[in-house]
């Protein structure tokens, strides 16, 4: 496994971004969070191809009467990225989340998630659900594989699947807004990404999903 590291700088000046970066290794991994205020547990995952800066709205707001905290999956945002589609795996980033919330030692948690961040972090919340209280669930599911996916998802796995580590977040975020963000905010949503080097766990994401009852995750 190769682990690459986006450089400091490319996260200076971010719009809404004024958060002091923290960070926690594990498995060899340094993973990026931002935890921000004190009381009650926010934890909050973000999805595919976005980072923690999704919530940056959201934290000063939350922060004001809660401890939140915003992760960034291993292949997004300040976290380390794994080089390789191979390395990414529903159980690593499965196994990621268990060992950050146990290393910090969360509890009552209150879940914000979407996409991806439900996909995982509902499922981690089942099995140690004594450390959760509360879900607040936003565009997200658990997929099991007994079912198809509906057709939309299956027309975005196949595009993701033919652009491969070419998927631009800011792009894509750009083409599938109603009204689309400002240039700078677009720019703060390709940070983590100097280039296409950095995105295999980008072009990985949509792959892991299961749609059969044997895939992993299922």
């Amino acid at each position: 496994m190769s682990l690459m590291r986006t450089p400091d700088e490319r996260f200076a000046n971010l719009p809404g971004w004024l958060f002091t970066p923290q960070y926690v290794d594990i498995n060899g991994a340094r993973v990026h969070y931002v935890d921000e205020g004190q009381g009650d547990v926010i934890l909050c995952l973000h999805g595919e191809p976005s980072w923690s800066y999704l919530y940056r709205n959201m934290i000063p707001l939350i922060a004001a009467k809660n401890r939140v905290i915003a992760f960034d999956w291993i292949g997004f945002g300040r976290s380390d990225k794994y080089s390789e589609l191979g390395d990414y795996s529903f159980a690593m980033h499965h196994d990621t989340l268990v060992a950050f919330i146990e290393q910090l030692d969360l509890r009552g948690i209150t879940l914000v998630c979407q996409d991806w961040g439900g996909i995982i972090g509902l499922a981690v919340a089942t099995e140690l659900a004594e450390r959760f209280a509360r879900l607040v669930i936003m565009n997200t599911g658990l997929p099991t594989g007994d079912r198809p996916m509906g057709q939309g998802f299956m027309q975005w796995r196949e595009f993701a699947e033919r652009t491969g580590r070419d998927l631009e977040p800011g792009r894509l975020l750009a083409i599938s807004s109603v009204n689309a963000p400002a240039d700078e905010i677009l720019a703060a949503y390709d940070a983590p990404f100097p280039d296409a080097s950095y995105r295999a766990g980008v072009a990985a994401f949509p792959l892991l999903i299961p749609l059969n009852l044997d895939d992993p995750g299922a």
